[in-house]
């Protein structure tokens, strides 16, 4: 019998187990390793078990990690994978992020069988969704809209459009696609309007901080620009504090060396947005994305998300 080398703590959603399992394909090919020497556990989540309320109200990001970072600290699994975005700002003592698979499309898909974009929906219509991100951007550019809340796994958001629950609704892009589902997609939304959150579209791997042998193995299947975006957008967040309670976007690119980051905080309301661009070589990647948290921390004000 094949000895298991790696066991992976993951959300048992279609979308977390496909991420899953491209993160055992990695390392197998990686570390020359067969398929059945790196497991994959599922484990249920708080946020997976209440699935009727939105997560502002439950507490937030922490709710999809708890109990992996429980399983991944207690050593019943080896380490873990995330989508970057579900990950809280502040990670659980002893958990590092050590590294990130390439990232998918961080756009957000505008999905709809009534309308091309969110611009063609009719005065008055329903979106549906439970990102307060998502509500404010949508409320920012369509006042008149009405969001209706639509929580779940990516297939069920879907189920939940097509029944008619509501007009539209927002997805990441980078789900649909590893799922398979990129045709669900009306259009995908210009990132010059509507910045993602932070980290959407990256797969993240934490691990026990000090857990040289499993630190040594992730390390070969990083992927350095998305892992140094990442950081300067958790940076961001960070100045912010961001959570599920506040919308807040950010993204950062790499080119040539250079780094350069965008992002945006807009009342729960959708009234006021403001943004923020900043660029400088990639070793400054935490300062860059630091620095531009602060400068919308300063024009905010300490209530600023207050509804």
């Amino acid at each position: 019998m094949q000895t298991v080398e790696f066991r992976i703590g993951t959300r048992g959603s279609p979308l977390a187990l496909a991420q899953a399992g491209e993160t055992r394909g990695e390392l197998c090919r990686t570390l020359s390793l067969p398929e059945d020497g790196v497991e994959i556990v599922p484990i249920r989540t708080t946020g997976d078990r209440i699935a009727d309320r939105p997560l502002a109200e439950l507490g937030g990001k922490g709710l999809f990690t708890k109990e992996i970072d429980e399983a991944l600290l207690a050593g019943r699994v080896d380490l873990a994978v995330h989508s970057a975005k579900d990950l809280e700002t502040r990670l659980a003592d002893g958990v590092i992020i050590a590294a990130c698979l390439k990232r998918e499309d961080p756009r957000d898909a505008f999905l709809s069988p009534v309308a091309a974009s969110l611009t063609d929906l009719p005065t008055g219509a329903t979106i549906g969704t439970s990102s307060l991100r998502r509500r404010a951007l949508a409320l920012h550019h369509r006042p008149d809209l009405k969001v209706v809340p639509m929580r779940g796994n990516v297939e069920t958001r879907l189920a939940k459009l097509d029944a008619g629950e509501a007009d539209a609704t927002l997805l990441a892009q980078a789900g649909l696609a590893r799922l398979n589902l990129a045709n669900r997609a009306t259009m995908l939304i210009n990132l010059d309007d509507w910045l993602p959150a932070v980290g959407q579209g990256a797969v993240a791997l934490t691990v026990r901080h000090d857990d040289r042998r499993v630190l040594e193995a992730v390390a070969k299947v990083d992927h350095p620009p998305t892992s140094i975006a990442l950081a300067a957008e958790r940076a961001f967040l960070a100045v912010l504090d961001g959570s599920c309670q506040t919308p807040i976007g950010g993204l950062a690119r790499l080119d040539d060396g250079e780094l350069a980051f965008r992002g945006i905080i807009i009342k729960p309301d959708g009234s006021v947005a403001h943004r923020v661009a900043k660029s400088g070589p990639v070793a400054d990647a935490r300062q860059i994305g630091r620095q531009a948290g602060e400068d919308l921390a300063r024009r905010g004000g300490a209530d600023f998300f207050a509804i």
